[in-house]
């Protein structure tokens, strides 16, 4: 069993589409845990802001096993198959961490997590101390020495209640 990190991103429906993926990935671990969903513009290209968070799952799927219904997801959820990285989405979920697999295909730890606060905000609040493989930092040393200059609006979603519970 892999413990396992996936950001979701939306900005097309935003409410909707992250809580019809946070259901589907139920499938996949039923006692998932997910982080705030946060508010962030977007990043390399002009469109509507995001909604971003994190879920921590657990899993007996290979790498490439969830990579693919991580896809179909994302199908089933509208995104296009010949969708580009910086255009508005329906809904987005990568990968951040795998265990402790390192992969250049996917790329394992995603270099998201380097550039972007939107994914390692996230993976700072579910992980703190988990050290990344390959680099050798945790989460927090990480989050600690990073550039914070993306703004991001903590998001309360109605239908998310306390700590991890979908209603």
């Amino acid at each position: 069993m892999n413990t396992v990190y996936i950001g979701i991103g939306s900005n097309i429906e935003r409410e909707h589409h992250v809580l019809v993926a946070i259901e589907k990935l139920k499938n996949i671990d039923s006692s998932l845990r997910y982080s705030t969903v946060f508010e962030a513009e977007p990043v390399g290209f002009c469109g509507s802001s995001f909604f971003n968070l994190a879920v921590e799952l657990t899993t007996s799927l290979s790498l490439s096993q969830l990579s693919s219904k991580l896809k179909t997801i994302e199908l089933e959820l509208g995104r296009r198959v010949d969708a580009k990285k910086n255009e508005d989405r329906t809904i987005d979920l990568d990968i951040l961490l795998f265990g402790e697999e390192t992969s250049s295909s996917p790329k394992i730890p995603r270099d998201d997590i380097y550039k972007f606060a939107f994914a390692l905000w996230p993976l700072f609040e579910l992980c703190p101390q988990r050290v990344i493989p390959g680099d050798g930092r945790t989460v927090a040393e990480l989050w600690h020495s990073f550039e914070h200059d993306q703004v991001l609006k903590a998001v309360n979603l109605q239908h998310i209640k306390g700590s991890n519970e979908l209603l």
